[in-house]
């Protein structure tokens, strides 16, 4: 018994977050950029109650400019190619790009333009900003993480991995069809490493 306490003791210490990794003042201020290789943006949504697809967007440029002492002075920029949108079927694909939901032959990118960041705590972040789909602009907030802010030990320079949510109704952006058999609420998900300009 005293040996699987131990273990679980063990374990728990393994799972447990470091946050001083997360500590911004190893890093310096400045420009960071999207490492292309280590960059994700997803959304989720409920089809019908039977599953919860996860469609990616495959190109994107997320700009962040730090200020690694005041990070509330930080800005966040992330511009989407529209048409990279992948649901992993060509069909659908196809019927994403079209006019019943992206649209991206006239509508090419999405954007969104953080307007205020707030610390929520040691580590965690609200980013407010303006979200552009289909010609229309809306705010939002990212509940952001920074999970680790170093020097790559690969890339040899200053990285900084962040993790962020939110969950908006589609509607509100003129993507509201199909609803309610498609949910109208979608989970957005964004994993990025920044790597300093």
């Amino acid at each position: 018994m005293r040996n699987l306490i131990r273990s679980f003791c063990a374990a728990a210490l393994i799972a447990l977050p470091i946050s001083a990794s997360a500590d911004l003042s190893g890093v310096p201020s400045g420009k960071y950029t999207l490492d292309s290789s280590h960059g994700y943006i997803t959304f989720t949504y409920s089809h019908q109650g039977f599953s919860n697809p996860r469609v990616a967007f495959n190109s994107f440029d997320t700009v962040l400019v730090l200020d690694s002492n005041n990070p509330q002075n930080s800005t966040v920029e992330v511009t989407i190619d529209a048409s990279s949108i992948d649901s992993r079927v060509a069909e659908f694909n196809e019927h994403l790009n079209g006019s019943d939901f992206f649209n991206t032959a006239e509508y090419p990118t999405i954007t969104f333009r953080s307007t205020k960041v707030e610390a929520t705590g040691e580590n965690t972040f609200d980013v407010t900003g303006d979200l552009t789909i289909l010609g229309t602009t809306k705010p939002v907030t990212l509940a952001t993480t920074i999970n680790k802010a170093a020097n790559h030990p690969m890339q040899n320079v200053p990285t900084v991995g962040v993790s962020a949510s939110t969950r908006l109704m589609r509607s509100e952006w003129g993507l509201g069809a199909y609803v309610p058999a498609v949910s109208d609420e979608v989970e957005l998900s964004i994993e990025v490493e920044l790597l300093s300009k």
